[in-house]
């Protein structure tokens, strides 16, 4: 029979992937020249390697700070612990317990001081995006607590520079439309989070630590099970390295375009500012959206940037441009991401990318027009003219 020692061990082998990168959504996947880097420069343990149209995570080395998730600007890396959907369950019931938000990293929630009831915990605050903040507002939280413990011991210390991102930007919006909430970064848990009494406190920390080694023993066993299974059903299986095409989920008869995907967070962060008001700035600067500008005189027309923006805030206009040679281009600032793949991808390097936006722009259901160069008729043959 195994001891606890063994259990403990075979469950942290067998513990569920932190992020799982959804590598259709990836710029550089998309093109090689996109220099994004983002997920790997905050990633705090190069967990993750981009090359070659291919993004890989290493769940060995990823420790699950979950800060890749809250940076990367097409939400390739999905959370998968915790789901975002169960993040926002868990913050939603405390929240009813206390009246204000709060939730914790796992090293605070390990002290046992605080009511796990009355805060959500997530293994590393730098996974805490602007969305959530911003939509806890939105529905009339106006105290946020993150509490946090000594990041300068903590294995996810490196996360913490981009909480503190993460809360400039998110602060930053509600400072421009007016909106007085609370967000806090605390080293302690607020008074209204605390247990009762501290006959409480210890009686749910023993409590918790038995209910936890309780459930990881009890899954171990089926984990197992489920993984010899999977690996038998695979045994003798042709292992096959999908094409980019295939991986990009590009259909036959698409003329080469690639697939868009909605910028989701971009339209839940805009939800959230139209509930809160009307901005009190002209211009938003932020991580989150993007505004372009073309160089018409340097422009050919080759419509790299169209092709390969994911998610079509950029694409070709239907309406004809009164110059000849010219074409006209739509830009939708709601749906720019601010990756920069209309950057690289750009073969004359005529298109520049802001993080200045107007707000009127930002709000505005029809696109800005921007003058483009028609792409050049294709001669013949070896270029003989008819």
């Amino acid at each position: 029979m195994a001891n606890v020692s063994d259990i403990v061990e075979l469950a942290k082998a067998l513990e569920e992937k932190y992020v799982m990168p959804a590598e259709a959504r990836c710029v550089v996947v998309r093109n090689r020249n996109a220099k994004c880097r983002r997920c790997i420069d905050v990633c705090i343990n190069e967990a993750i390697t981009v090359q070659n149209n291919k993004i890989e995570l290493s769940p060995f080395a990823c420790v699950g700070c979950g800060s890749c998730v809250a940076v990367c600007p097409t939400e390739t890396m999905v959370p998968v612990n915790p789901l975002e959907d169960e993040l926002f369950a868990q913050v939603a019931a405390s929240t009813s317990n206390t009246g204000a938000a709060v939730v914790a990293c796992a090293r605070a929630a390990s002290w046992g001081y605080a009511d796990p009831t009355k805060y959500a915990s997530v293994p590393c605050l730098g996974r805490i995006d602007e969305t959530l903040l911003l939509e806890l507002v939105a529905r009339d939280v106006d105290e946020i607590y993150l509490v946090d413990g000594d990041c300068t011991t903590c294995k996810y210390g490196a996360a913490s520079e981009n909480l503190e991102t993460t809360l400039d930007s998110a602060c930053g919006l509600l400072w421009a439309f007016g909106c007085d909430a609370q967000i806090e970064r605390m080293s302690d848990f607020p008074e209204l989070a605390m247990h009762a009494s501290e006959r409480e406190a210890l009686g749910a920390s023993r409590r918790g630590f038995f209910a936890s080694a309780g459930d990881k023993a009890k899954n171990v066993a089926v984990t197992a099970a489920e993984k010899t299974v999977s690996d038998t059903l695979n045994m003798g299986k042709a292992q096959r390295i999908a094409s980019l095409r295939e991986r990009l989920g590009m259909q036959k008869g698409a003329g080469g375009k690639l697939p868009h995907f909605d910028a989701r967070r971009n339209m839940r962060v805009m939800n959230v500012l139209a509930e809160l008001g009307e901005c009190q700035e002209e211009v938003l600067e932020t991580r989150l959206f993007g505004s372009i500008s073309v160089d018409a005189e340097k422009c050919n027309g080759c419509g790299m940037c169209t092709m390969f923006c994911p998610t079509s805030a950029i694409r070709k206009s239907e309406e004809e441009h009164p110059e000849e040679g010219k074409c006209w281009g739509e830009f939708f600032a709601a749906d720019c991401v601010q990756c920069g793949l209309c950057v690289d991808a750009c073969l004359k390097k005529c298109i520049t990318l802001t993080t200045e936006v107007r707000v009127s722009e930002l709000f505005d259901f029809e696109p800005r027009m921007i003058e483009m160069s028609k792409p050049p008729k294709r001669g013949s043959l070896f270029g003989r003219k008819k």
